[in-house]
């Protein structure tokens, strides 16, 4: 009798393989239209580009420790996945959302067992790594210090505050952008007719594709389950038309009128017409846009920021106002919400105007990238603890309510930004009087020698501190009777 060839080895090849056929098969789109190498990625040219540090890394196969940070759908874990297929990797992902310290030693000691065994390397890849905790972090450092682990950790926050010192000095960090309309175009052509997608078994209007392009708002991954939604149930050579991407997603198709104004168009004219003061012409947008179907949290999202970014202590209110109208929009909902945007817009549109918060903010953002962030001033460094005051933490920090005012002259700033002054106050409506308050306080603090003055700031063209939001008292804080500690421990230390 003759033997079976192959025996069982051979037929659990051939489940696994047909295992991951199946997988891949019931793969939502957006999986199955990855990029396998990164000549095919779309977008992010400033970092596949030949010559960058990340092309670089992958062509030579070398060690890395790396911080993607970029919005949703960038191509964060897509280019991920990339690297580790091009260097012959082991790929390891974790969410940060569901894994612990356990799983990341895990992860880690695997690792290093099959380095050892085998010399095969292994790319370990965490998303969203900012919500990660600091111990969570910290248990990372020694697999990337000692390079047991090639590391990939993907954020959409900022990592100066989401992520680690040690973790983010060890790293190389690269920034995302938003994918362009033509790069989504791309996206979407490639899955009608790539093999792994679609496969050319339907046809894109062009005004569909007009739609979903602007519904992906720069986010690859939603245009992809977006095109995939609106292709279910189509039989092959069916068409999708903008009606059909309407139904498969829920959402009217932005039509702002028959001359073809485009959604960016719209919004921009908004808000130039609050920036502007006039309400009748930002009210026509708002009524513009509502009536096409767009979603009251992204005008909502628009009015805080331009509440502070056109206005901000001109009137103080005005960020309230705005914040009020998105609390509406989430407790009332349309049709009737449309009246509480309309009261914002109205307050905001006449609203004295100040964008001296945005150029403070801008001055400060511009000397810290420049690399003017020195280390905190001992006497302002945490004291609460056992043994800092004999490393001088604390030292000679000055109790502010001590003193008639509440404000008694001592340096602040670090001492790389002594004489900065990024808040320079218009004289427009309520800021009027926090300009002459921060001009008192300035003096106090000048009694430091620190404080800077006007027109001492160098290339940033500001310093000082903004005052607080409130009307100005006589002393302390404007518009505050008093100001909670940071903590028990920390009042006077």
């Amino acid at each position: 009798m003759t033997r079976p060839q192959g025996g069982p080895q051979q037929s659990s090849r051939l489940f696994d393989a047909a295992a991951e056929e199946a997988e891949r098969a019931a793969a939502p789109l957006a999986v199955r239209m990855r990029p396998r190498t990164l000549d095919e990625v779309v977008g992010q040219h400033h970092l596949t580009a030949e010559g960058t540090p990340l092309r670089k890394l992958a062509d030579h196969d070398a060690p890395m420790s790396l911080l993607f940070w970029g919005p949703p759908g960038t191509g964060k874990t897509t280019l991920a996945h990339v690297i580790s297929l091009t260097t012959s990797r082991d790929f390891v992902e974790l969410s940060a959302v569901i894994a612990g310290v356990k799983d990341v030693r895990a992860a880690i000691d695997t690792a290093r067992r099959r380095l050892g065994l085998t010399g095969q390397q292994t790319l370990l890849f965490i998303d969203e790594v900012h919500r990660f905790n600091k111990a969570q972090q910290d248990a990372l450092l020694p697999a990337v210090e000692n390079r047991w682990v090639s590391f990939i950790g993907a954020t959409t926050e900022n990592p100066f505050f989401s992520v680690v010192g040690p973790l983010l000095s060890r790293s190389l960090l690269l920034t995302l952008e938003p994918l362009s309309d033509e790069d989504i175009v791309i996206v979407v052509e490639r899955a009608l007719t790539d093999e792994r997608g679609l496969a050319g078994t339907v046809v894109l209007r062009d005004e569909a594709r007009e739609h979903l392009v602007r519904l992906a708002g720069g986010d690859a991954r939603r245009a992809l389950t977006y095109l995939e939604a609106a292709a279910l149930g189509l039989p092959r050579g069916g068409v999708i038309d903008v009606e059909t991407v309407e139904r498969a997603v829920d959402r009217a198709a932005v039509r702002y009128d028959r001359d073809g104004d485009q959604h960016y168009d719209v919004i921009s004219a908004f808000i130039k017409s609050i920036r502007g003061s006039d309400a009748d012409a930002a009210l026509h947008y708002l009524a513009r846009m509502i009536e096409a179907g767009e979603d009251p949290r992204f005008i909502a999202r628009r009015l805080i920021v331009h509440a502070s970014e056109d206005i901000g202590l001109a009137d103080p209110s005005a960020l309230q106002a705005a914040v009020a109208a998105a609390q509406a929009v989430e407790f009332v909902g349309l049709p009737e919400v449309r009246i509480n945007l309309a009261q914002a817009v109205i307050h905001l549109s006449l609203a004295p105007k100040s964008n001296a918060v945005i150029k403070a903010i801008g001055a400060a953002d511009a000397d810290v990238k420049a690399g003017l962030a020195g280390p905190v001033p001992a006497h302002l460094r945490d004291a609460h603890y056992p043994g800092a005051g004999k490393i001088g933490h604390g030292h000679g920090y000055e109790y502010p309510h001590d003193y008639e005012g509440g404000i008694i002259g001592q340096d602040y700033a670090p001492e790389a930004i002594a004489g900065r002054r990024y808040y320079e106050p218009t004289q427009h409506g309520a800021e009027a009087r926090y300009a002459e308050r921060a001009e008192r306080i300035r003096a106090i603090l000048g009694e430091s020698g620190h404080s800077g003055q006007p027109g001492e700031s160098g290339e940033s063209g500001h310093a000082g501190r903004p005052a607080e939001s409130g009307e100005p008292g006589e002393s302390g804080h404007p518009g505050q009777s008093g100001r909670p500690a940071e903590s028990p421990h920390q009042d006077r230390s």
